[in-house]
């Protein structure tokens, strides 16, 4: 990614707002909080893993980045993540729902425990659903404000995944599309961003697979790999004005992945 320095010659496409990112202690939250503050946004990182997400503020900077300890499934936490960033910068322009959960993948149904498949659900759909709930409440007033919820390949076809994650992705785009649909009333953009496989910590831990494993997953698009950067740029897109009149809207980042069958047809793969 560019340095800070490489960036102040440039545009910086979200100067003066203010972010709160749920799952932003590595990975792609990381990732994003990084950019967001490049950008020129002053960014809340919330997360449960206290010394990561404060060895994170500190590579960013204190004065662009702020900590806050935020279990995404107790309404408390999140209220209280909000009421932070109200009370550090006076409002709330952008809130990615990012903070995810996966389960250990059994192919078998009837090997599925109830309580893992609500713990998945409590994490992936609850957690953005009180994001949403509790952006809105500050969002509302000021009449504006961009919801990014974070899915996936998962949001939209079957057979990736666990039953658990898979549903929790899917009913992630219901939510996003119902909550556009009230807030639009009051200017404010709800959208889905959904990446194909990142060969990152969580993807490696998902699927089990090493470096050679991330290598050989299937990708439409030859040539090109996924990293994190390019689904934190789209998240930067969602999030600056030059979205602004996009809303409802789920956007995918996977190379064609969920559009395309390459098992039969003129172009088949197989």
């Amino acid at each position: 990614m560019a340095s800070f320095s490489h960036l102040q010659h440039a545009a910086k496409r979200l100067e003066g707002k203010v972010a709160l990112i749920t799952g932003g202690a590595r990975g792609l939250g990381e990732c994003i909080s990084k950019l967001f503050c490049k950008h020129g946004a002053k960014v809340l990182i919330a997360d449960i893993r206290d010394q990561q997400g404060l060895a994170v503020q500190d590579a960013i900077g204190a004065q662009f980045a702020t900590y806050v300890h935020c279990d995404v499934t107790k309404e408390t936490d999140v209220e209280n993540a909000v009421n932070i960033t109200i009370s550090k910068y006076q409002k709330l322009d952008i809130i990615v729902n990012n903070a995810m959960q996966i389960d250990e993948a059994k192919p078998s149904i009837l090997e599925n425990d109830v309580a893992e498949f609500e713990r998945v659900l409590r994490v992936n759909l609850t957690g953005p659903f009180l994001g949403i709930k509790h952006a809105a409440r500050v969002m509302i007033p000021a009449k504006k404000g961009s919801i990014i919820n974070m899915g996936s390949v998962c949001s939209s076809i079957g057979g990736v995944a666990t039953h658990a994650y898979t549903s929790s992705k899917h009913g992630l785009i219901g939510l996003t599309k119902n909550a556009a649909a009230e807030l639009g009333n009051f200017g404010i953009r709800v959208n889905c961003l959904s990446p194909y496989f990142i060969a990152n910590v969580a993807g490696k831990e998902f699927f089990k697979l090493d470096e050679e494993g991330c290598s050989n997953v299937y990708s439409n698009l030859k040539g090109v790999c996924l990293l994190e950067e390019d689904v934190a740029q789209a998240a930067l897109y969602l999030a600056s004005d030059e979205s602004k009149y996009i809303s409802g809207h789920n956007l995918a980042v996977d190379g064609g992945f969920t559009t395309i069958n390459p098992i039969f047809g003129v172009f088949s793969q197989s």
